[in-house]
């Protein structure tokens, strides 16, 4: 059970690190009741949210290509369904 621990305290830090850097990547997850959100990682509030699925993962990709980072598109259920790559080789 500690390693578990040890592996959730290992990810926190990781994302904590590239949150406000050119690495933190967008994820588009289910918000509150029925909206959706785009989230920075690292960062506790929503960079953006709205109603639909769709216009989220919209913003998100604009927010990605202006980045140059990638997207994670959650399901309902928070697991991630799709990634996008908009970093420069």
């Amino acid at each position: 059970m500690a390693n578990k621990t040890n592996n959730h305290i290992d990810r926190d830090q990781y994302f904590k690190d590239r949150a406000g850097t050119d690495e933190a990547r967008f994820h588009v997850v289910p918000h509150d009741e029925e909206g959706w959100a785009v989230k920075i990682e690292g960062k506790e509030e929503p960079a953006s949210t709205t109603d639909s699925k769709s216009e989220a993962v919209k913003e998100a990709k604009r927010m990605a290509e202006e980045a140059k980072t990638m997207v994670y598109i959650h399901d309902d259920d928070g697991k991630i369904e799709e990634q996008l790559n908009y970093m420069e080789s």
